[in-house]
Order: structure tokens, then C-alpha cells, then sequence
């Protein structure tokens, strides 16, 4: 896009995107009249989430109609889910940090048409090497759902970040289940090319609405450019403590997420059960109503510590995986406790993962997320290919033995950072165990005011924090003295070490 179009200069007001689109008025950025984040906006979010993330899943449904309809093998067609996954791979490590350089309006309606396009070739062509191409080219723009998150976080008030991140994420976790589901249903009564002929006309729909729907919001970071982007990515892998304990949870808890919904399948079509592929699929209804949960989750999350919102979904997790371990079969009614248990919690952790990632560095959210997404994928992986093993091998108990170690993982690894540690503190417990987000944060303003009694009222007249969730200090009059000499210098109060 035109590099006039990537800046928002002081009061202009830009009208285009990608410098021929005109931006309808009341979605044009006015730093004089902001547009307020409405829940109608951010349920609008959750559906473009759920209908653009639906791509990477419709294949896997229907690989045996593939299979006939291109006269190859079983082997040859299981190259399909894995080539999506690998572009929404490459999507996520080289699109989605675009969002903290460019404008994200225009970056999103490119994304989606690019998808939209790109699918029209899956339904109408005839070639398994073409239909592998496109299948790895849709996966790469499938990334959309990745620049919305941090998005609602920025457009969301403070006191509603969680929750506005936790419908984004619900709207991703029902396209998984939706679009096993849809193609499924539709590839049993007619040609699996219908599902890409749906497919098409929902991201148009999906377009349609976001172009009269998604306000514009500046670019970030002028001074970046794209490689110097990704280079503070990697940085970040091997300098932040808090994401670097964020992306080892995560990885956990995917594996976890991924290998009980992987070998359910396996577990529901053998002994003592015997269902149907059809009675199967309707358990992924009983993961929806988990999925469900996330808004009044995300409130939970919003009044706590993001510290103590993942230490409290990564135990009821643990217990959702431990009725599993022990009952998951014998009795389906354990079964369905675990479905409704693991999702909903995975869901929760993932949003207090977030919400903490990215308050160390708030204008890096896109890049932040990037690494916590890609994390997610490498844990996917390790789900999928290890889970299924130790199933196949050693039954169902030996694989949900081994994601019961997993979740003792995740604990131990939340344990080596308390919840109020400097944000280069690598391993210790500083600062009590406060656990509520409002008595922390009047903590910080009455800091605050005592360093600097300008800033502190400023903070107490909008009621906010810079939007981010402070950190209690190890040692309040420690705290202070630094911030003030800080102030002595610069003219303003440093509370970069107390973001989580």
C-alpha cells in the first residue's frame, strides 16, 4: 500500500485505504471524536474470526471424498491439512506482525479478499498438486483472526480488554468446530466442492461486512521497518521472561487441547462405545457450549491478575483432563465433562496468556501475538503426532496419562514466576499475592501521585492505567524513588518494569 496511506499525521483525517477505497465517514479515524467499542463491533469481530478461520479446517472432514474425486491415495490426499497448516505457519510469521506497522483496516480487507480469491480455485479446480498449492496459499492469508486480537484490544476500554479478546477468540474456536461440522454435514449429500462454494460466500459476506463495520485506527511504530519487525520478534523469544513462560504453558496446553480432541475419535469409535462417525461429530456441539463461555470468562479474567486467571483455568483444566484420565473410558458421561471442562479453560488461559504477554510492550502487540500463536501451532504439532501415537500404542489411558504430566507441567512453570515479578525477573515471587486488578492498580496511582501528583490525577480523572494492568511493586518506596528520579530526568514517570 502507498506509504501515505500507512501514516496518520496529527489531525488528518485519511478517507482512503490502499489509495483507491473510500473509508465510509463514520469509520474514518478523528482523533477529536473516537469511535467507542461497542459489544456489536466486537461480536462482529468474533464472526469474521469464526468464518475466516474456518479455512484452515473444511479439508479435514472430507479427505476421503479427496481422495476419490482426485484418484489418489489416502496417503497421498493426508499432504492437504498439513500444507494449510503450514501456511497459516508462514501467515502468522510473516503477515500478522505487519499490524504493528501498517494500518490495520486496509492490511484485514486485503487479507480477506485474498482468502475469498484464493478458495475459488479449491472448489473449481481438477489437479491434487494445484488444489495443495492453493490450500498452502489460503492458509498463509488466513491470519486475519491474529490482527482483530490485538485490534479489540486496542479500540477496547481498559476495564474490557480480556473480555473483548475472549469473544475474538471464541469467534476462532467456533470456526474450528463449525467447520468440521459444516463440511461434514454438507460433503454426505453432495460434492465436497460445495463446501468451498460456501466457503467463498461466507469471506465475501465476511468483506462485505467488515468494509461498512471495521473503523480505521492509525499505524503504529513509524519509525519500524518490516525486517526490523521481525528481527524485534526474535528478540523477544530470548529476552522477555513473561512471554518466553507464556509460549512453554501454551505449548503445553495446546498438546493437551489438541490430543483429547484428536484421539476422541478414537476413543468414541472402538470399545466400550462403538458411535457413529455422526454421533462423534455431535460432540463438537459440547465443545461449543464450552467455547460459549468465554465472554463471561473473559469478565473473570478482566477483575483478576493475568497470573492468577491462568493459574485458576490451568487447574480446573487439570481437573477437566483428570475426569478424563480416569473416567473418559469407561463412562461417557466423564466425556462429556472434559469436553465442556477443556475448552472452556483452554479458552480462559489463553486470554489471561495474552492479556499478560502483551503488556510488555503495548505497541508490539501484533508481533507479541504472533510468537504466543505460533507457540499455540508448535503445540498443536506435538498434540497431534505425539497424542495419536501413545493412543495407538498404548490405549487411551497411557495417551490422557501423558497430557495429565503435561498439565503438572504447565503449573510448574507458572510457579517459577509469581504473579507481581519485574518484567526481566526470570525466575522468583516478588510483591505478595495480591490477586484482584483494581487494588493493584490504585497501588500504582497512589505511586504514582506521590512521584509525580500530575500524572497521578491525570490517571485518577480517566480512570485508567495507560490501559494495561500494573504490577504490585516488590517494594513500594523503592518504586517510588526510582520513578522519581526517572521523572528528575525526563520529565515523565517510567512504569515500563511495572507492566504485566
Amino acid at each position: 500500500m502507498a506509504a501515505a496511506e500507512v501514516e496518520d499525521v496529527g489531525d488528518v483525517i485519511i478517507s482512503k485505504d490502499l489509495g483507491f477505497l473510500p473509508i465510509p465517514k463514520r469509520l474514518r479515524h478523528d482523533p477529536k471524536h473516537p469511535i467507542k467499542f461497542t459489544m456489536l463491533l466486537n461480536i462482529t469481530f468474533g464472526l469474521a474470526s469464526t468464518f475466516i478461520a474456518s479455512n484452515l479446517y473444511y479439508c479435514q472432514p472430507i479427505l476421503i471424498q479427496l481422495a476419490k474425486s482426485f484418484n489418489v491415495t489416502y496417503t497421498e490426499v493426508s499432504n492437504i491439512p498439513t500444507l494449510v497448516q503450514a501456511g497459516y505457519a508462514t501467515g502468522l510469521l510473516f503477515l500478522s506482525p505487519l499490524g504493528d506497522l501498517v494500518r490495520r483496516r486496509p492490511l484485514i480487507l486485503l487479507l480477506v479478499f485474498c482468502s475469498g480469491s484464493l478458495t475459488i480455485g479449491l472448489a473449481v479446480t481438477k489437479s491434487l498438486h494445484a488444489f495443495e498449492a492453493l490450500g498452502y496459499l489460503v492458509g498463509v492469508f488466513t491470519v486475519t483472526p491474529m490482527v482483530l486480537m490485538p485490534l479489540a484490544a486496542d479500540l477496547a476500554p481498559p476495564e474490557r480488554k480480556a473480555s473483548a479478546i475472549s469473544v475474538v477468540l471464541s469467534g476462532l474456536l467456533f470456526g474450528i468446530l463449525l467447520a468440521r461440522v459444516l463440511a461434514g454435514v454438507i460433503s454426505q449429500f453432495v460434492t465436497w466442492r460445495v463446501v468451498y462454494y460456501m466457503a467463498i460466500g461466507a469471506q465475501g459476506a465476511v468483506l462485505a461486512m467488515l468494509y461498512f463495520v471495521l473503523p480505521d485506527y492509525p499505524a503504529r511504530n513509524h519509525d519500524m521497518t518490516y525486517f526490523k519487525i521481525l528481527r524485534t520478534m526474535a528478540k523477544f523469544t530470548v529476552t522477555e521472561p513473561l512471554l518466553i513462560q507464556a509460549c512453554l504453558i501454551n505449548i503445553a496446553s495446546s498438546a493437551v487441547f489438541t490430543s483429547f480432541w484428536v484421539t476422541l475419535t478414537f476413543l468414541l469409535g472402538g470399545p466400550p462405545y462403538y458411535y457413529s462417525t455422526l454421533d462423534i461429530g455431535l460432540f463438537g456441539l459440547v465443545g461449543m457450549f464450552g467455547v460459549a463461555m468465554g465472554p463471561v470468562l473473559g469478565r473473570i479474567t478482566d477483575r483478576l491478575i493475568p497470573w492468577y486467571a491462568t493459574l485458576f483455568s490451568t487447574v480446573f483444566l487439570s481437573i477437566s483432563q483428570a475426569i478424563h484420565t480416569g473416567a473418559g473410558g469407561i463412562n461417557v458421561g466423564a466425556i462429556i465433562v472434559a469436553c465442556f471442562g477443556i475448552d472452556s479453560f483452554r479458552q480462559m488461559q489463553q486470554v489471561s496468556l495474552t492479556t499478560a504477554v502483551w503488556g510488555i510492550d503495548p505497541s508490539a502487540r501484533a508481533r507479541l501475538n504472533a510468537v504466543l500463536v505460533i507457540s499455540l501451532f508448535i503445540g498443536q504439532v506435538m498434540g497431534t503426532s505425539v497424542g495419536t501415537k501413545v493412543f495407538v500404542e498404548h490405549g487411551w489411558r497411557a495417551s490422557t496419562g501423558l497430557s495429565m504430566a503435561l498439565c503438572g507441567w504447565q503449573l510448574s512453570i507458572l510457579f517459577l514466576r509469581g504473579p507481581h515479578c519485574g518484567l526481566k525477573t526470570w525466575v522468583g515471587w516478588q510483591g505478595g499475592w495480591e490477586a484482584r486488578r483494581s487494588v493493584v492498580e490504585q497501588r500504582h496511582r497512589n505511586a504514582t501521585v506521590a512521584a509525580d501528583p500530575e500524572k497521578g490525577l491525570a490517571e485518577e480523572d480517566t480512570g485508567s492505567v495507560g490501559g494495561t494492568i500494573m504490577q504490585e511493586p516488590a517494594d513500594e518506596e523503592k518504586r517510588i524513588e526510582k520513578t522519581t528520579s526517572k521523572n528528575d530526568d525526563t520529565g515523565m514517570v517510567d512504569s515500563s518494569r511495572l507492566v504485566q
